[in-house]
């Protein structure tokens, strides 16, 4: 009993604190916040440096793009729109593009109704339809990985230990709505290891 006791103390005993939402996380193998940063900093950096969005700024213009969903090709739940939060985020403090949200859309369709037709708006005003800018280029892409686990060797050392093995590949592409042609496209490629004890999985 007094084990029992000890042993529910324990449990219920927690410490908690911040951290660095920066630094590298390697809890395990799959994908995480780390990569999520990496990928995003990285395909941003990518496509702002991109000639379509120099020539574009060249011109005194900020291309408007709307982001399509990314496909998670993974055998795991990754938040991919996470990434383009990310990535949406450092695109528009650039000050070099502009963003449709099409997610919110019908939303947007629903107030203008209201604005317009509603016996409560004052029409004076409300916003009137067929005003909404129109994208030029769709950004989108899918997220694949390929894992492998390998299990202990002949080798005394090794013998009880196992080693797993992810690769991540994120692709991207910005297509021209009025062309269909692709005018910018990178991977981001990430690979991670891990070896463990048999009694540890």
């Amino acid at each position: 009993m007094l084990l029992a006791a000890l042993a529910l103390g324990l449990s219920g005993c927690a410490s908690v604190k911040y951290g660095d939402a920066s630094a590298t996380e390697t809890v395990n193998e799959r994908f995480g916040s780390t990569d999520l940063q990496m990928t995003a900093k990285s395909m941003t950096e990518s496509l702002l440096s991109s000639p379509v969005i120099g020539e574009a700024n060249a011109g005194n213009k900020r291309p408007v793009m709307f982001v399509e969903r990314i496909a998670n090709k993974t055998d795991e739940h990754i938040d991919t729109e996470s990434v383009l939060d990310s990535m949406t985020t450092k695109l528009l403090q650039s000050g070099k593009v502009r963003l449709v949200d099409m997610s919110r859309v019908e939303s947007a369709r629903t107030q203008l109704k209201f604005q317009n037709s509603d016996e409560l708006s004052n029409p004076k005003t409300a916003i009137a339809f067929g005003q909404m800018v129109g994208a030029e280029f769709m950004l989108y892409g899918n997220l694949s990985s390929i894992y492998k686990e390998a299990g202990s060797a002949t080798n005394p050392v090794d013998k009880f230990t196992k080693t797993r093995d992810v690769y991540y590949k994120f692709t991207l592409k910005l297509m021209n709505l009025k062309t269909g042609l692709v005018e910018w496209q990178d991977e981001q490629e990430i690979r991670k290891t891990a070896k463990r004890g048999l009694l540890g999985m």
